[in-house]
Order: structure tokens, then C-alpha cells, then sequence
């Protein structure tokens, strides 16, 4: 239920010329529930307004609006008076607010007359942008506010040089350059998403340096299917403190783009998290310079004392995982090895390593989890049960008598709060069997589950990369629905209906290790 406060916000924004005259008489106090009000209901104009008075030095849409936020074992945390997507159109104001005001500020300080100093200094997006596939039309996705940025960026840099360049003309100072004082500027704090089609704008945006009235600041920074050439661009055009996260997939480095990259992360003495999915390494393949490659990446990775998340995902690195890692400085929290080709030896690397005991999310989906890597996945679990969280075990060939084996040591992973075994040839009575087990662990909260094997209508998908459709085709629905409906009475009668169960993937992209 909406408070009277709200309400009547809700009520002023949507008569805005009212409104716009009400702002200078309305108390700072007030400027969060209205932006509230008018985000909720698209008032575009009203954001105009609210942007161009706006009287705090910080506007974050995150504690505005709570987007984005999510709570442990998946369920998002967000503003209850916001649906689940934010507005494209509401997004798209606030940026072009922004660009006015400065346009405006810019155009005072030219004329040389007495502006009013914008209030606001640092507009945080960060965490805005949704890029879930039900999104819709009306959400904005993570590139298109990349771009919208950018754009303002640029945009507002131009006017600045023209501003400068008029204001040089009239004014002269002793040494000849404009004696005009400058403005004070917004930084925009944002994550960027590019790709081949963005790269130039966003290059371009940042170039317009740290003098521009309009800054991009990058937290987290995802980047696909650039060149080696292009990645460094980006990567020394980024300012480097608060860098926080690198995301480099599709982008088919290989082990030599990889050694080009990484010494240029050095930089960012708040990296605390390196993606590097999909990058086309193979150690199988006997190539030339494979070991001093991974000699390169080793010690490169070594150069980055912060970082406590890599995600190695569909590289083939099979008996090499200690070379790799054995550089780090300090213990991952955080380890993606999806698709990776491990041996029984990689594994036992984990189990003694430092990084075992202070793993919280840990996945290593897609291996074949037959007796050679069964025994040492177990002994794995132990030694990560005192600080495990999350764990992927997805599309891993885990049969029901497979899964009882390792149960025991699941069951001893105590803070076990997300559990993800989609894509596993498991029966109806292996389900329940891993229910009943796990409603011990106090903490879970997301299973993540897969059709049951005796709820197709023909025999299952046998490729282990079989897509999501694939299963979800050859399914009964109305067998399953009964499933679905007898594991949720179990959760209910054992007192645990606060634990989701669900054959669904959606819920489990939403987890992030930044939300462990």
C-alpha cells in the first residue's frame, strides 16, 4: 500500500505545470518521492523538471528505486513501487535532463553571466540496466544505455568546445586563453556493454577525457566479440579507479589475445572480478607456444592481488588448471569452470589448494561426473563446505544413484543457499530422494532442477549442450506439472516453503557473485 506522501507526489507530478512552479517552494525532503512518483508513472517532463532543481549532490537510481538489487538465493530485491523492468522512455529522460541542464549551465558560463551551479554531481546507473530475455520493448538493456550515454557524452563535450571557443573570443585572458570560469560537471557512473556495433561511440565518449562537463565512470565493463586491438582501446580509455568487474566473452582471443589484454588490467586496483568465457583456448591442441602462453596468463592473472572472481568458462583446460592458478596472491571466492575438460587431477589441484576454503560460488557445469571425477568432486565439496553458497553442477551426466553418492558430502555444505543441476538425467524419485536430503541446509533457498527423465514423452536429449528447448519440447507437461506440484508439497509439509524449486533458468541468471 502506497503511503500519503506517495500518493500525493503521484498526484503533483502528473499536473505539470503545477508542479514545475510547486518545485521552488517544495522542500528538499520531498525530490526522492516525487522522482519515485514520476518514474513509476512515465512522467517524463516531470523528470525534466525534478533533473534541472534536482538539490543533492547524488541522485543513484539504485537507492531511488532499488533496482536491480537481489537478496540471497535469487529472489530481486526491488523498489516496491516499481514494476520489474525500468523504462526505457524514463531512463532516456533523466539522461537527456542531465544534458540540458549542462547545456544550459555551459551557455551562462560562456556568456559570461552567473549560472546556477548544478547541484548535482554524480548520477549513479549503476545496476540499472536489465538484460533478462523477458525484458520487452519498453526495458532498457544494458548496450542501449551504453550507448545513451556515450552519445550524451559526446554531445555534451561538442557543446562544451563551442562554448569554449565563443567564450575565447570575448573574454581574453593574460595569456590569451579564455579567462572564463568553468563549470562544474556530472559524473556519470554506469556499466558498460560493447560490441562491434557500439565500439566507436563508446570509444569516442570516453576520449572526451576527465575535463568534459559530462564523465563516463565504468564499474562494471562487458565486452564481445572485439578485436584484441579494440578490447586494449577501451580498456586504457576507462578511468581506473572503481573499476570493479571485466567481462571479456565471444571474443576469440585465444591464449596470445589473452597475454595482450591482461597486462592492461593491472591498472584497475579495484578489480575484483575477470570474465573470460568462450575465449578460444584449448591446451589439447599441441600449437606452438601453448606452455609459454600459459606461463603468459598465469603470471598475468598473478598481477591482479584484488581478485576474487574468474570465470574460465569453455576453455579446455585439461591438467593445466594448477599451472594457471598457481600464481594468484590471494584465495578466489568465486571460481567458473564450466565446460572446461578437467581431469581427476585439476580437481584434486582445487581440493589443495587455497582457494578451496574460501570458495562461495563454484561451478563447474558440463563434466562428465563418472567415477573417475565423482570421488574427487566429493572430496572437493568438503573441502568447500564451510564456505560454499553457490553451486553449479548443470548438464554434468549426474544420474540418480551419481547424485545419492554425493550427497553426503552436499549435505555437509551448510550455507548452501543456490543449487543448480538443470540438465541432468534424473528421475522423479531422485528428486525426492535430493528433497528429503537437503531440507537440512538451513540456507537454501533456489534448486534449480531438471525435467525429470520419466516426465518425456520419448527418450531425452542425450547431448550434454543440448539447448533449453530441446528439453523443454520432448517434456509431458501434465506429468510434470505433478512433479512440479508434489516437490512444492514436500517443501510445504518439511516447513520449508521458503525454498524455491523450479526447472526454469530465469531465476538462476539473475544470481551474481557480487550478491553472495
Amino acid at each position: 500500500m502506497h503511503s500519503l506522501v506517495f500518493l500525493c507526489a503521484r498526484r503533483l507530478v502528473s499536473h505539470r505545470p503545477g508542479a514545475r512552479r510547486a518545485l521552488d517552494l517544495l522542500p528538499a525532503e520531498l525530490y526522492p518521492v516525487l522522482f519515485q512518483a514520476a518514474f513509476l508513472d512515465g512522467r517524463t517532463l516531470a523528470l525534466r523538471d525534478l533533473l534541472t532543481t534536482w538539490p543533492f549532490p547524488v541522485l543513484s537510481f539504485q537507492q531511488l528505486l532499488g533496482c536491480r538489487g537481489r537478496h540471497h538465493g535469487g529472489h530481486r530485491g526491488r523498489h516496491p513501487l516499481l514494476g520489474e523492468k525500468p523504462s526505457k522512455l524514463c531512463v532516456q529522460a533523466v539522461i537527456l535532463a542531465v544534458v540540458a541542464h549542462l547545456h544550459q549551465v555551459l551557455e551562462e558560463s560562456c556568456r559570461g553571466t552567473r549560472w546556477r551551479r548544478c547541484r548535482l554531481r554524480v548520477l549513479d546507473m549503476t545496476g540499472l540496466q536489465d538484460d533478462d530475455a523477458d525484458r520487452g520493448p519498453e526495458g532498457m538493456s544494458l548496450w542501449s544505455g551504453t550507448v545513451a550515454l556515450a552519445k550524451a557524452c559526446i554531445e555534451v563535450s561538442k557543446h562544451q568546445s563551442e562554448c569554449l571557443k565563443r567564450g575565447s573570443k570575448r573574454r581574453k585572458g593574460p595569456s590569451g586563453a579564455s579567462a572564463a570560469p568553468q563549470p562544474l560537471g556530472v559524473e556519470v557512473r554506469a556499466d558498460l556493454f560493447v560490441n562491434g556495433t557500439s565500439f566507436a561511440v563508446l570509444r569516442d565518449a570516453l576520449r572526451t577525457g576527465a575535463g568534459s562537463a559530462l564523465r563516463l565512470k565504468c564499474r562494471d565493463f562487458h565486452a564481445e566479440e572485439l578485436s584484441v586491438a579494440g578490447t586494449v582501446s577501451l580498456l586504457e580509455s576507462l578511468e581506473p579507479a572503481g573499476v570493479r568487474r571485466v567481462d571479456l566473452r565471444f571474443n576469440n582471443l585465444g591464449l596470445a589475445g589473452l597475454c595482450a589484454v591482461l597486462p592492461h588490467l593491472a591498472r584497475f586496483t579495484d578489480l575484483l572480478s575477470l570474465k573470460l568465457p568462450y575465449s578460444n583456448v584449448d591446451v589439447r591442441r599441441l600449437a606452438a607456444g601453448t606452455d609459454a602462453g600459459l606461463r603468459c596468463l598465469a603470471a598475468q592473472l598473478g598481477r591482479l592481488p584484488g581478485l576474487k572472481e574468474l570465470n574460465l568458462g569453455s576453455s579446455r583446460l585439461s591438467g593445466k588448471l594448477r599451472q594457471l592458478l598457481g600464481d594468484l596472491q590471494a584465495p578466489l571466492e568465486s571460481l567458473e569452470l564450466a565446460f572446461c575438460y578437467l581431469l581427476p587431477g585439476d580437481l584434486t589441484f582445487l581440493c589443495q589448494s587455497l582457494h578451496a576454503p574460501a570458495l562461495r560460488k563454484l561451478d563447474l557445469s558440463g563434466h562428465d561426473f563418472s567415477e573417475n571425477l565423482l570421488q574427487p568432486l566429493q572430496h572437493l565439496l568438503e573441502e568447500t563446505s564451510a564456505s560454499l553458497l553457490h553451486l553449479d553442477l548443470m548438464e554434468c551426466r549426474l544420474t540418480d544413484a551419481r547424485l545419492e553418492a554425493l550427497l553426503p558430502a552436499l549435505c555437509r555444505c551448510s550455507r548452501l543457499r543456490c543449487l543448480g543441476l538443470f540438465g541432468n538425467p534424473l528421475s522423479t524419485p531422485g528428486l525426492k530422494t535430493l528433497l528429503r536430503k537437503t531440507v537440512v541446509l538451513p540456507d537454501l533457498r533456489l534448486v534449480v532442477y531438471p525435467y525429470p527423465v520419466d516426465c518425456y514423452n520419448r527418450e531425452p536429449p542425450r547431448s550434454p549442450s543440448a539447448s533449453v528447448r530441446l528439453f523443454e519440447d520432448a517434456v509431458d507437461e501434465e506429468r510434470f506439472a505433478a512433479v512440479s506440484a508434489e516437490l512444492c508439497r514436500m517443501l510445504v509439509s518439511s516447513g520449508r516453503a521458503d525454498t524455491v524449486w523450479t526447472a526454469s533458468l530465469c531465476r538462476h541468471g539473475a544470481l551474481d557473485y557480487f550478491a553472495l
